[in-house]
């Protein structure tokens, strides 16, 4: 309630007076009088259309409308009727639509037609922001409630009345004079603005270029400017200070001057007195300066002629300036405490009023908007450097320089002219001086746009480092520090159960180490969370054609934890080749195992490649083997290697030349494994049997107890060591021996089996692994991200939900086979050019539909389909938007289990859960459905597609696509303006009118691909209008009419062409803590901005500039704005808002032309 009327109650405070929320006494009641103001709020907003972008002129609305509230229900007499307080408008149907919204909703649209689409002069019409305006003066209660029809507020302006002689054409005279125009500003076109707005930066700079000049002609040291003359000649300055005053005041003054009809008594005072002033200190100044001289030079000599010479007082002048400085004084005061500016501001006391109103004119909005001391001094600091230096630079490099030669041609004689002379009667060559110092002064101005995109680079690049930005810019930075990866999934992305108070800021992000957090051994929860998360990346890449089969099972970690496996199980990718490698040099060792053990050691992911396929080697042959003579044979033999291994002396005692060719019959056993083929049965067996012999004859060596033990499991020894051949080979060969073929196969184990496969057979290095760039990209940015400052995720039942709103008019939806097909003026079909720019991704995706050309998937309706989308996500279409968005709910899924999910759900993972929410066990499904459930409540998506209504009554292709994309994604919403013919219900009137509605429809859960030829679509609601909707901008226009389906305490606007990623969409409930943290103890944020990725960048060679030029120049600008300097204001539609501050605020985007 607090942040809903904020707005409402400053309103009241700015105007004087009372607020009409009155709530008793008991608890009870005062919660339950709490829950009617809100409601009656939210119906006010949710039905004023048009209206929601005049947030006081809603106040104005509620303020009668809540008194009413209180009135009926203390049981109130009303003084002017003497009965029970009724509501002014009420009793019929749409009463608050037609008698409240549709009247204020016909003066914009009367005021939006006067504009002609923004081509009439600005004095002439008013649009949002000047009728909100209206409502910042007390003089907006002369309204009435109900509203008097003949207010001032409701007259229409008339261009040019009738000038006839008769009586009665007076009235359009009249009503001119009773339009109310604009109320504080009126826009007028002029060059000279950039001379108003920026009349500090301009002063400070010809002051700081006169007082230069001044020290280089007298002396050329910046010390000589505490002698006695020159520091006179500095200090006229002042004068000229005051010259420059009048002409801003007398700017001011002219390009304010549209705005006299209907600016304010006071207001008007305030300009003409601001002339006066500085016109009093344009003379008052100059004379006191030149009696401050004995013998004054120059045009002082001059001055003080005209007054007299008798009387010299230097003093004078003195006290003169300090008057002259004591509002800039007390402006420099307000500036180094703003907490005093902050309350002086927001003062209603007649004197502190008085004396702001001199420095600016009072204004309900933009009041106390000041930061911390410390902001003011990290943003003190900075311009003070930058311009120190380039004060500097421009006295030592460009002016002092110029001073000799200058001083020379004023002294040189010329009288001799080949050509025409330019200034026959100027003295001193000024003609020629004018020319040597005008490039000077030219880049003297303008060089200030250079030293600041130098000191932002250096100050951005600081700050960036300091915040870890960039500390993984490649893949191989990232195999570097991928063993502290998993820690910094679980610390960043895993909501911390303990509740302890973390660090923040940029002391967490230093003392941070994140070596600490590699996952132990023992922490099975932790490496699951980990794998859970990087598995559901990995996917998406795969989904998205990134990467390839390949490349997905190289970068996957294993879903399903294998307990029987001690150890961390890293992606296939970190440990490409590494089983070749130390398989080499284990053969070629020398016999020493602590120098096999260094070496392989030294490299830790070896180690761990090693120690993994070993471990795997005895689970899958502990498994497969069935039988109790051959368990325990191979029970023995693994006792024997591990003592050995556990004494060092493995090289020793076994001959490792061998292990080559047991490696070679293990692969071909995996093989078979892979396959699972009831005809190989015969062919394992005989590997088995292989597999012992090499083991036991080859690598043991004949080995005494190994071998003792395997002739007696194959029959016993007779004469002469012979075996008799049909007692030989009898190991493995029975039929309980080996389980094989594996009945049934699970997909932890098929996944199992197919990472030890990889292991094995990788023998080329995986260091390109991805390879197409732009998932390198997103995996070293996220990975980055990581490691930086962020705050900690809570839960996702505990977070704070959000909506995303995207904007749509008649863009592309998703490309059809004619649109893909059809060559342009060049002969280049769209599919054409995207298979050239993507041949990488063709190719995965050619792989993922398990085709080898496109006339294969042309020839399938379904592969067409798969066709489309895949063309339709490399452009700039609205599907691409939406599969990026809808990523929200997909991590905000898998976030609910990790938060959820039991230690058993846990360790067989999400997908395990996802695969089997359609079976029986009624405990699966009903993690699974409350998983869906958390992230409905938490997650909205809402497109605006103004023109759908249009589309589907005139069976455009478009609105079947969107239909398609509601259906492809059952949680997506769509709104749009539905335009309906109805019966005119007033009796005086007959036949039909055409009425407005703002709708939102979804698909039906049943709704499948088969029924989109009939449109399907559910309304879920109907919001009558007053009029068309669009009148301001187009756009912003757009989402005010949707923004009401929206839900939350965060929004999100993304425009029409933008992308989102699985990674990046993990990361939001952490961006959404952002708004409960008070920065710098001043305020909650309002916005949160988020960097702009550009996805076009492979389109064309200016594309790809740009898109550099995003990351590298606008990245570091929006950094330093937003930190040191604090002046970030909104930058785009990435951009998160805090929904209900702009709900009471004239919403997310401003409609005004």
């Amino acid at each position: 309630m607090k942040k809903l009327f904020k707005n409402y109650k400053k309103w009241c405070k700015y105007l004087g007076r009372k607020s009409s929320l009155w709530l008793p006494t008991i608890q009870q009641e005062m919660q339950q009088r709490k829950l009617l103001y809100m409601a009656l709020y939210l119906l006010i907003w949710g039905e004023a259309a048009n209206l929601r972008f005049m947030p006081e002129c809603l106040c104005y609305i509620y303020h009668h409308m809540a008194f009413e509230l209180y009135g009926m229900l203390a049981g109130n007499v009303s003084p002017m009727t003497g009965e029970n307080v009724k509501p002014a408008y009420g009793g019929e149907e749409d009463a608050f639509l037609r008698k409240v919204v549709t009247p204020i909703y016909e003066v914009i649209a009367m005021e939006s037609q006067r504009s002609k689409k923004g081509k009439s002069k600005h004095s002439q019409w008013r649009n949002y922001d000047d009728l909100n305006e209206y409502f910042w003066s007390v003089d907006c209660f002369r309204l009435g409630w109900p509203m008097r029809a003949d207010a001032d507020f409701f007259y229409p302006h008339v261009d040019q009345p009738n000038t006839e002689k008769d009586g009665d054409n007076s009235k359009p005279a009249v009503a001119r004079d009773r339009w109310v125009g604009k109320v504080n500003f009126v826009e007028i076109r002029s060059f000279w603005h950039v001379f108003r707005s920026f009349d500090r930066m301009w002063s400070f700079y010809i002051l700081c270029l006169q007082a230069m000049i001044i020290m280089a002609w007298d002396g050329g040291q910046p010390s000589s400017v505490f002698g006695a003359d020159v520091i006179k000649k500095v200090l006229s300055v002042f004068i000229t200070a005051a010259i420059m005053k009048l002409g801003q005041a007398s700017l001011d003054v002219i390009l304010s001057f549209k705005a006299h009809r209907s600016m304010s008594l006071h207001v008007k005072l305030r300009y003409i007195l601001k002339v006066l002033s500085a016109a009093a200190w344009v003379i008052i100044l100059p004379v006191t300066y030149a009696y401050s001289w004995e013998d004054p030079p120059g045009f002082a000599r001059t001055i003080k002629s005209w007054f007299g010479s008798a009387m010299h007082s230097p003093s004078l002048f003195i006290i003169a300036v300090v008057f002259y400085l004591a509002p800039n004084m007390l402006a420099g005061v307000f500036f180094l405490f703003p907490m005093l500016r902050r309350f002086l501001e927001r003062s209603n006391y007649r004197i502190v009023m008085l004396m702001m109103w001199w420095s600016q004119p009072r204004l309900y909005v933009g009041r106390g908007m000041h930061e911390s001391a410390f902001s003011l001094f990290k943003y003190t600091m900075f311009w003070v450097l930058l311009i120190a230096t380039k004060l500097t630079f421009s006295y030592y490099i460009e002016i002092k320089p110029l001073v000799a030669p200058t001083q020379a041609i004023m002294r040189a004689r010329v009288t001799d002219f080949q050509w025409h002379e330019f200034f026959p009667r100027a003295k001193n060559n000024i003609g020629v001086v004018i020319a040597l110092w005008a490039p000077i002064i030219l880049v003297y101005f303008m060089d200030s746009q250079i030293w600041y995109a130098i000191f932002s680079t250096i100050f951005g690049g600081i700050y960036g480092a300091f915040r870890r930005l960039g500390e993984i810019r490649t893949l191989g930075m990232l195999r570097s520090r991928f063993e502290s990866l998993p820690g910094a999934f679980n610390d960043r992305l895993i909501p911390d159960g303990k509740n302890q108070q973390r660090k923040k800021g940029l002391r967490a992000t230093l003392s941070h180490n994140f070596t600490e957090d590699k996952v132990p051994v023992n922490k099975e929860k932790e490496a699951a969370r980990f794998a859970q998360l990087w598995n559901t990346i990995i996917s998406s890449f795969r989904e998205e054609d990134l990467i390839s089969d390949r490349e997905m099972d190289l970068l996957l970690v294993p879903y399903w934890a294998d307990r029987d496996l001690d150890l961390i199980q890293w992606p296939p990718f970190l440990l490409a080749s590494k089983i070749p490698i130390a398989l080499d040099m284990a053969k070629d060792s020398n016999g020493k195992d602590r120098e096999l053990m260094k070496r392989i050691e030294s490299d830790s992911y070896m180690k761990c490649a090693v120690r993994e396929c070993y471990a795997s080697f005895k689970n899958i042959i502990n498994f497969l083997v069935q039988g109790n003579r051959e368990k325990e044979v191979i029970e023995i033999i693994f006792s024997e290697v591990d003592k050995h291994i556990d004494t060092a002396a493995l090289i020793q005692e076994y001959r490792m030349s061998a292990l080559p060719s047991l490696y070679d019959h293990f692969v071909k056993l995996i093989k078979y494994l892979l396959d699972n083929n009831v005809e190989d049965r015969d062919h394992v067996v005989i590997l088995f049997q292989d597999m012992l012999e090499v083991v036991t004859r080859d690598i043991m060596m004949e080995d005494y107890n190994i071998s003792s033990l395997v002739d007696s499991s194959q029959g016993g020894a007779w004469h002469g060591g012979m075996v008799p051949l049909e007692q030989q080979y009898q190991l493995f060969a029975s039929s309980g021996a080996i389980r094989f073929p594996i009945e049934p196969v699970t997909e932890a184990w098929k996944e199992k089996i197919k990472r030890l496969y990889l292991l094995l057979t990788t023998k080329e290095s995986a260091m390109d692994v991805p390879s197409n760039l732009e998932a390198r990209r997103r995996i070293s940015f996220f990975s980055n991200s990581l490691f930086m400052d962020m705050p900690a995720a809570p839960k996702v039942r505990n977070m704070l939900s959000f909506s995303v709103l995207t904007p749509y008019y008649t863009e592309e939806v998703l490309f059809s086979m004619h649109d893909l097909d059809t060559p342009n003026e060049d002969g280049v079909s769209i599919l054409f050019y995207l298979q050239k720019i993507f041949p990488d991704e063709w190719n995965n995706f050619l792989e993922r539909v398990k085709c080898y050309s496109e006339e294969e998937i042309k020839e399938s309706v379904d592969l067409e389909e798969e066709l489309r989308l895949w063309a339709s996500y490399r452009g700039q279409t609205l599907t691409r938007t939406v599969r990026g968005m809808m990523y929200y709910r997909k991590a905000l899924e898998l976030q609910a289990f990790l938060d959820m999910a039991m230690h058993e759900d846990l360790m067989e993972g999400y997908k395990a859960v996802e695969l089997n929410s359609e079976d029986t066990s009624r405990g699966e499904r009903s993690l699974w459905a409350q998983c869906q459930a958390v992230a409905d409540m938490k997650f909205t998506y809402v497109v605006s597609c103004q023109q759908y209504g249009i589309h589907k009554r005139s069976g455009d292709q478009r609105a079947q696509d969107i239909l398609r994309l509601m259906t492809r994604y059952p949680s997506l919403r769509v709104a749009y303006i539905d335009e309906v013919e109805e019966t005119v219900k007033d009796t005086s009137k007959k036949g039909n009118q055409k009425v407005y509605y703002s709708v939102l429809v979804k698909v039906p859960k049943s709704t499948d691909h088969s029924s989109l030829a009939q449109n399907l679509d559910q309304v879920i609601y109907r919001i009558k209008l007053p009029g068309p909707a669009i009148l301001g901008e187009g756009k912003p226009e757009n989402q005010n009419h949707a923004i009401i389906f929206s839900r939350g305490e965060g929004l999100q606007t993304i425009d029409m062409n933008q992308d989102n990623y699985m990674e990046e969409a993990l990361k939001m409930r952490n961006l959404l803590q952002e708004f409960l943290t008070k920065h710098d103890g001043v305020r909650h944020p309002s916005i949160l901005g988020l960097r702009e990725h550009i996805f076009t960048g492979s389109v064309s060679s200016l594309a790809w500039f740009m898109s550099n030029q995003e990351t590298s120049f606008v990245t570091i600008g929006q950094r330093l704005l937003a930190n040191p300097l604090r002046v970030r204001f909104h930058y785009g539609h990435p951009d998160v808002f805090d929904r209900l501050f702009h709900l009471t605020r004239g919403g997310v985007s401003k409609a005004s032309k």
